[in-house]
């Protein structure tokens, strides 16, 4: 064992130095430019594939070498690199959404560039802006990766004739939606603030728009979208259950062109050209105009009251040379609901600043500087009233990633990153009265990260690498300490910048797929999470009334250490992909809340706080279809997620709220004719965990619940049927205006799926009354699409 370590070690420094040194089969050192199995010396084959029509750079290109019966793919930048020894090679370029391009290639002495360009698939309505690799879910090493092209996504149907990235997400294997209609979602039976939702890199710390009906994603502006179901990427953590990385649109040089839409409830544009052949700018926005109807009304407190989102996207990258970029980009969102009464508004303001440089064709840096903040604003507009509460969360990142490919089959990823977190619970002013301030929280959270993706044999690769993260709170503070029954025993004043107290936390995590067949592979992993911050919010219905809080000396950081395994097999020449998916999630030191919790304004809020323990498991199929008329997917999990508190339940295990035991989800899209499109999305699971009172007790006058066993009954089963049709008429190439038809119909047989639960107190037994609120029957929309 400690011979194997040994070489383990000497030879990650060896390729890290690119040495050119390698272990062989008799364990002496040898040297690769000399080895037996490569007298010649190889040349580095490097460059860029772009869309031939709009310059935009392609990522997950499959480079195929006919002769070698191997290649590699494009990164999110659309460049690749590959070592060839000296000759004649035949390099297939393919990527869905695209002709597939075949060209000989002569590997000279030297290195050369060689750059590429694809022709859109005209046969296809719309060009599929995210393109993988035909074979990847086979290939690659991480396990629980999905990715939805912008192309099917707009294809289903929708809610109010919004496309909606999350929704779409909510639709694959592992992932539900955490209320009707809601933008929250939970992973593999993680809590909503377990995901982890960047937007160029910057944190997206509430993603909905109207409480959730909608999220604050314009998929105009978006380019590629891939979710991480717990086997997050070594420079990424923070978060237990999954990472949703959503990248805009850039490196589109050409001429002014753009998107838009109109439908019932809101409208959209988006706008992209060139400045130069090196400057790409791109800007979008959209807006609800609901308010603008209620204008029109007769009653006089609807004209005064206004309900509206809006959102704008804008980002601007720059290329000074073909190794070095520069990009911002930068989102605002807002949500205002008014009366005459009062009004409550909360949004996010995002900005990323990102310099990219290639050292080498081997080298890769992303140095990034990114900031968000998430703010809501209550407040009253009544005479004898006029209470004004603001509650906010900010950080500020700073981070930077290499790409390091060492040789053919070794590549290691390194970085750091450091945030500061800045919360603030709740201010509430009052005219004539002392403003009451809730204490501000302040914490720095680092991380240093190194992988590998190591190619060991002809069909074996193995990722493995190591996350070292510090979590540090700071002052000025005064920090509690609680007895044994959740009471305040003593306090600590740390003043402004003072470091009162670090968490350190290692995460290994390692990964393997061996290729059976060219279509079959098998995967396993092991992955260790770490969580610092988490959320309080009692409710699952879309409530923006988010209140994030750090870990402390008095709340440990959650962790889940989770293993999972699949088979992948892929039929007729990719046209078909299926996988099987089994998972154990362990977790500790996860929180729940004690009955008849004070969540808001509460500055002993770590009094209300619950610790233990849980566990998540589960075992998910799914079958692909990805090319032909009929496209879509159908997939099922069966799973179960629970907690063990020692004081929440009496100690005994309870269902976690986001246990669904069984969960399906089929999503078809049909091509009647080049003018017409139809879709179809069927959703079933479990209904939701749920505690519900069965009687009541008086104090001093008052009336409080009785509650059942924690999460002892469940809702009834969800299901949805929604339809969609997509009208295209035929283009006419002298026009410079091209539109399109959707009409949708979502819960289209009307199924009453619960939202939120409310209880009649004043009942003659005295047990309450329970009232289900359906938000959604049959709702029909549409949308008119352009481009231009």
């Amino acid at each position: 064992m400690n011979n194997y370590f040994f070489k383990a070690t000497l030879l990650a420094f060896l390729v890290i130095a690119d040495s050119g040194t390698l272990m062989s089969k008799n364990n002496h050192v040898l040297n690769t430019e000399t080895d037996s199995e490569n007298t010649k010396r190889k040349s580095e084959i490097s460059g860029v594939i772009k869309d031939t029509e709009t310059g935009m750079a392609i990522s997950g290109v499959n480079i195929y070498i006919t002769e070698l019966r191997s290649g590699t793919s494009t990164n999110s930048n659309g460049e690749f690199s590959v070592a060839l020894p000296q000759g004649k090679f035949t390099f297939r370029v393919s990527c869905v959404g695209y002709k597939t391009k075949t060209e000989q290639v002569i590997v000279p002495p030297s290195s050369v560039k060689k750059n590429f360009g694809l022709e859109s698939d005209t046969q296809l309505d719309e060009v599929v802006v995210y393109a993988n690799k035909k074979d990847q879910n086979i290939t690659r090493t991480e396990m629980g990766v999905e990715k939805l092209s912008i192309g099917q996504i707009r294809k289903m149907p929708s809610l109010m004739g919004e496309v909606d990235i999350i929704k779409a997400i909510q639709l694959l294997p592992g992932v539900q939606a955490t209320s009707e209609g809601g933008s929250g979602y939970s992973v593999r039976g993680g809590s909503a603030d377990q995901n982890l939702i960047l937007l160029d890199n910057a944190t997206v710390y509430n993603a909905s728009h109207m409480f959730g009906f909608f999220s604050v994603f314009n998929n105009d502006v978006v380019n590629n979208v891939e979710l991480y179901k717990g086997d997050l990427p070594m420079k990424y953590g923070g978060r237990l259950s999954s990472l949703l990385d959503v990248q805009l649109k850039d490196d589109y040089t050409g001429k002014v062109r753009g998107t838009g839409g109109i439908g019932l409830i809101s409208s959209r544009l988006m706008m992209e050209g060139g400045i130069g052949k090196n400057t790409s700018w791109m800007v979008g926005g959209r807006r609800s105009y609901a308010d603008l109807f209620l204008k029109l009304s007769s009653d006089k407190a609807l004209r005064e009251s206004s309900i509206y989102f809006y959102d704008l996207n804008a980002k601007i990258t720059h290329r000074f040379s073909s190794t070095d970029r520069l990009s911002l980009n930068t989102y605002l969102g807002k949500d205002n609901f008014g009366s005459s009464v009062g009004q409550f508004n909360y949004g996010n303001r995002v900005a990323s600043l990102t310099w990219g440089h290639g050292f080498n064709e081997n080298l890769y840096s992303s140095l990034s500087l990114n900031t968000t903040n998430y703010h809501y604003t209550l407040q009253s507009k009544m005479s004898d009233s006029k209470v004004k509460w603001k509650s906010d969360i900010t950080d500020v990142t700073l981070r930077w990633d290499l790409d390091h490919s060492v040789s053919d089959i070794l590549k290691l990823t390194y970085g750091a990153s450091s945030t500061y977190h800045n919360f603030n619970p709740g201010l509430i002013t009052r005219p004539d009265y002392p403003d009451y301030k809730m204490p501000l929280y302040h914490a720095l959270e680092h991380g240093v990260y190194l992988s590998a993706e190591h190619n060991l044999v002809k069909n074996l690769t193995v990722r493995y690498g190591l996350r070292l993260s510090a979590f540090q709170n700071m002052g000025s503070i005064t920090s509690y300490s609680y007895g044994a029954n959740h009471e305040v025993s003593d306090s600590t004043y740390y003043g402004s910048g003072k470091v009162y107290h670090t968490y350190y936390a290692l995460e290994p995590r390692v990964g393997m797929v061996y290729k059976l067949t060219d279509n079959s592979s098998v995967k396993a992993n092991y992955a260790r999470n770490t969580q610092f911050i988490q959320l309080a919010n009692s409710s699952s219905s879309g409530s923006p009334l988010d209140l994030w809080f750090p870990c402390s000396p008095n709340v440990k950081p959650q962790k889940v250490d989770m293993v999972s395994t699949g088979y992948f097999h892929n039929f007729n020449k990719n046209e078909y992909e299926t996988s099987v998916e089994v998972y154990y999630k362990k977790m500790n030191n996860v929180i729940d809340f004690a009955d008849h919790a004070q969540l808001l304004l509460n500055s002993k809020l770590e009094g209300e706080i619950r610790i233990g323990t849980g566990k998540a498991y589960g075992v998910e199929f799914m079958v692909r279809k990805n090319t032909g008329k009929l496209t879509g997917f159908l997939n099922y999990t069966l799973s179960r997620s629970e907690r063990t508190i020692p004081e929440i339940n009496k100690g005994k295990t309870y269902l976690s709220p986001y246990d669904k035991t069984h969960c399906v989800n089929l999503s078809l899209s049909y091509e009647l004719s080049k003018k017409w499109n139809i879709s179809a999305n069927w959703v079933y699971s479990t209904g939701n965990p749920t505690t519900y009172p069965t009687g009541r007790f008086e104090v001093n006058g008052e009336y409080f619940p009785i509650y059942s066993g924690r999460n002892e009954y469940r809702r009834t089963d969800y299901h949805r049927l929604d339809l969609s049709a997509n009208y295209v008429p035929k283009h006419n190439p002298k026009r410079f205006w091209t539109g399109e038809w959707n009409f949708s119909l979502y819960n289209a047989y009307g199924h009453k799926n619960p939202w939120i639960i409310t209880y009649d107190q004043n009942t003659p037994s005295g047990v309450p009354d329970a009232k289900m609120t359906y938000l959604f029957g049959a709702v029909p929309s549409i949308t008119y699409n352009f481009k231009f």
